[in-house]
């Protein structure tokens, strides 16, 4: 467990982690689940919109294996070194913990307005972080250089967005374009508005980093 928390910081710190996250990978990924699971738990325990098996974590733990898939198969075409839907899979799960924020209950002890903004704040700082460490990714274990790693690392989010958006899994896009009610209003209310603005944002950018990712998959392509 001390080399697996090791590894983790370095991970989390941007630094490559040790060899052992390669012979002994099955450790490495029950300790992202656990810590995915124990972030959705967190993220959902006080939310009254919140489905039971959201409050559980369920919902964390199997979504984990679907932006993994996404970002494998989006990027495959990009001929990316050592690409391998494992490896994606632990750095999504290992990049779980900073989102234990979710789980400090400001608005117990903060002003309603207050802890609105600094949930928005721990989302925003987690979602960069997370991107943030996609790209050292692809720079450092899939090879990958210049603009090619700017598409890579925010086509696959860009997708994903869209898809919830879409598919409304956070019931909460309606009634941000309809308004909240007073007597609806949480301590969340400002995350879900940050969702719907990066919602908004993905959909506009969309078809230019779709038409950029296009074109250098058809590089990469010609290139072999």
């Amino acid at each position: 467990m001390r080399t697996i928390f090791a590894d983790e910081l370095r991970l989390l710190t941007f630094r490559n982690p040790s060899s052992a996250t390669r012979e002994h990978w099955r450790a490495y990924l029950l300790f992202g689940l656990v810590f995915t699971w124990a972030a959705g738990v967190g993220r959902y325990w006080d939310n009254p919109k919140a489905y039971l098996w959201q409050h559980l974590g369920l919902g964390s733990v199997a979504y984990v294996f679907v932006p993994a898939l996404i970002v494998w198969i989006l990027l495959a075409p990009l001929k990316p070194k050592d690409w391998s839907y494992r490896n994606l899979l632990l750095l999504i799960t290992l990049t779980a913990p900073p989102a234990l924020l979710y789980a400090i209950p400001v608005e117990q002890f903060m002003p309603l307005r207050t802890a609105q903004a600094v949930n928005a704040w721990f989302l925003a700082i987690v979602a960069a972080w997370r991107v943030g460490l996609l790209f050292a990714f692809l720079r450092r274990v899939a090879g990958l250089s210049g603009f090619t790693i700017l598409i890579g690392a925010l086509v696959p989010p860009v997708v994903i967005v869209n898809a919830l958006a879409f598919l409304n899994l956070e019931h909460v896009m309606f009634e941000i374009m309809a308004g909240i009610r007073d007597q609806d209003r949480s301590g969340n209310d400002s995350t879900y508005a940050f969702v719907w603005l990066v919602s908004v944002l993905s959909i506009l950018l969309a078809p230019f980093l779709l038409a950029a990712y296009g074109w250098l998959v058809y590089r990469a392509q010609r290139a072999n």
